[in-house]
């Protein structure tokens, strides 16, 4: 149940994530590097009085999801491309998720209006006890209907206090097992499309992390981070260069923590099929007669 300040929160979670969204779509450029971009939009949370969710994710072209720069990150915003903004903020941990697409290449404005509109029509489509699965409908029908696939296997999800992904999947696509109904709480739904097959797969990169609660034997250096991660963010995911303010040596202290079991990956997502991909996402909180959503 949720309460009425529990409502505060998340709507002002919506408003710093919306507010810093339509900041970054406008700021990002060709040429531009990604640890700049990053830096803004993490900074302009905190700046607005919340803090990242988890660190802000920029796709490029096929990469789908989950990737972040890394500490000393020399990557660029390429000419021609296709590139997703993708913003989580909590306020004592209660998170808005919410994510926009920006095409420097005119052959991709389709794509990026597909998922935009598939979008634009759950948010006329929601209501109370809807069912997850006629969401899916809605944006498959809507992305194919204008030449592209959705991504079947990304998904959106429930969202509880100090947890992104709480449990349940609201698929893409008509999927028959996702008949289950919204009820109270809140969700974010993140259709995309794709020029090619509509399925994702991992990468060998991981540029996020999320810390297991697991005691483990570690070097007392080490154990300090762990400690310090944990009481800031519970097991919200963070990034590598965000350790650089308590060590110069990052490699080393995400390798110890993963060693002992302490770090969830989160590997880069990458377009099966090497197709260009694009995102938006919305949160929605769902009480028992009204729908709110936080992130428009």
């Amino acid at each position: 149940m949720l309460t009425d300040e529990a409502v505060e929160m998340l709507r002002r979670a919506g408003w710093i994530a919306r507010t810093v969204r339509e900041e970054a779509v406008k700021l990002v450029k060709p040429g531009m590097s990604f640890l700049e971009i990053a830096e803004h939009v993490e900074n302009r949370i905190r700046e607005l009085g919340g803090e990242p969710a988890f660190p802000v994710n920029i796709g490029v072209n096929q990469v789908a999801a989950h990737y972040t720069p890394v500490p000393g990150d020399t990557g660029r915003i390429p000419d021609g491309s296709v590139v997703k903004i993708d913003i989580g903020v909590h306020v004592k941990g209660y998170i808005a998720d919410t994510a926009a697409t920006v095409s420097f290449n005119p052959a991709y404005e389709g794509l990026v209006e597909a998922s935009r509109l598939a979008l634009e029509r759950v948010v006329e489509a929601v209501k109370p006890g809807i069912k997850a699965n006629e969401i899916g409908r809605i944006i498959m029908e809507t992305i194919k209907s204008m030449g592209f696939n959705p991504v079947r296997n990304l998904s959106g999800h429930s969202i509880d206090q100090y947890m992104i992904h709480s449990g349940l999947s609201i698929p893409n696509y008509d999927d028959f097992f996702s008949g289950w109904r919204l009820g109270p709480g809140v969700y974010a739904v993140e259709p995309f499309a794709s020029t090619g097959v509509g399925l994702v797969e991992e990468g060998k990169q991981v540029t996020i992390y999320s810390l297991k609660k697991r005691k483990s034997r570690l070097p007392q250096s080490v154990m300090e981070v762990y400690e310090k991660i944990m009481d800031e963010r519970k097991t919200l995911p963070f990034a590598e260069r965000w350790l650089l303010k308590y060590s110069g040596n990052t490699g080393s202290i995400i390798y110890y923590m993963s060693k002992a079991g302490l770090l969830h990956e989160y590997p880069v997502l990458l377009e099966k099929s090497n197709g260009i991909v694009s995102q938006f996402e919305h949160t929605f909180i769902i009480l028992h007669r009204e729908v709110i959503v936080t992130t428009i």
